[in-house]
C-alpha cells in the first residue's frame, strides 16, 4: 500500500439518517476502496452530509461567509483525489441543499477531481437527472465526472444491473485516481483556465442603486436637474 493514502470525499445530500441517498454514496465508496485496494492503493474515505451544513447555508448563500463546518468540508474537497456526489431528487431536480451547497463554492476548487455523479428518487421518471442538471453543474465547475452517472429508485436497489453500473463507475473513479489527473491538470494547465466568471449571485455589489433607473424600479421619484430648478 502506498504511505499517503488516496483521498475519497462523499458528499450526501440525504434529507434523512438513513437515507436511500446515502446508501447508494456508500456502496459506491465501498466499491471504489475495494477497487483501490486490488490496485494497491489505499483509499481513505471523508464524508461530508450537507443536511448538517444547513444551518451554516444561508449566511454563505448570502454573504459568503463560511461557518466551521463549512470551512471543514471545503478543506476535505481541497484535499481530495476524487468525489462521489449524490442527491435525492425532487420534481425533476437535485435537491435545494445539494445545490446550493456547491453553489456557495468557489468556482476553481473542483478543477480537474474526477466525480462520480449520483442521484435517488421515489420514481424513475427521474432517471436522466444525474446527466442533465448534475453533470451540466460540474461542467461548469470544470470538475471531471466519470461517464457512468448512476441513479437508483427503490426498486433498483437490490437489481444486478445497479451493482454492474455501481461496479463500472468504481472502476473509472480509481483509474482517473490513481492516474493523479487532478494534480496533472492542477500542476501542468492551472495556468490555461479562466479564474474570473460572472454570474447572478456576485452582480449586487455591481449595481448602481442611486442611479434614476434605480431610483424609479424602487417607487421613488427622479430629481430634477439644477438648471431647471433656477429656470422655475
Amino acid at each position: 500500500m502506498n504511505a499517503d493514502p488516496t483521498r475519497l470525499v462523499v458528499v450526501s445530500a440525504g434529507a434523512s439518517n438513513p437515507s436511500s441517498t446515502r446508501m447508494l454514496a456508500d456502496r459506491i465508496a465501498q466499491r471504489v476502496t475495494s477497487r483501490g485496494r486490488e490496485g494497491g492503493h489505499d483509499i481513505a474515505v471523508e464524508v461530508i452530509e450537507v443536511r448538517e451544513l444547513l444551518p451554516e447555508l444561508p449566511q454563505a448563500l448570502s454573504s459568503r461567509f463560511m461557518g466551521p463546518a463549512f470551512t471543514r468540508a471545503i478543506e476535505a474537497l481541497t484535499r481530495a483525489d476524487g468525489i462521489i456526489a449524490a442527491t435525492p431528487v425532487y420534481k425533476a431536480a437535485a435537491s435545494a441543499a445539494f445545490t446550493g451547497f456547491f453553489q456557495v463554492l468557489e468556482d476553481d476548487l473542483l478543477i480537474g477531481k474526477p466525480m462520480v455523479l449520483a442521484a435517488t428518487a421515489g420514481t424513475s421518471r427521474h432517471s436522466l437527472v444525474a446527466d442533465t442538471e448534475m453533470r451540466s453543474l460540474f461542467a461548469y465547475m470544470r470538475a471531471l465526472p466519470v461517464p457512468t452517472s448512476l441513479f437508483a429508485a427503490p426498486e433498483d436497489m437490490n437489481s444486478e444491473g445497479l451493482g454492474s453500473r455501481i461496479d463500472r463507475a468504481a472502476r473509472e473513479l480509481t483509474a482517473l485516481m490513481a492516474a493523479g489527473f487532478a494534480d496533472a491538470v492542477r500542476g501542468d494547465t492551472w495556468h490555461h483556465y479562466s479564474h474570473e466568471f460572472g454570474s447572478a449571485a456576485n452582480a449586487e455589489a455591481s449595481v448602481d442603486f442611486d442611479s434614476d433607473l434605480m431610483k424609479l424600479a424602487t417607487g421613488g421619484t427622479l430629481s430634477r436637474p439644477k438648471s431647471q430648478e433656477k429656470a422655475e
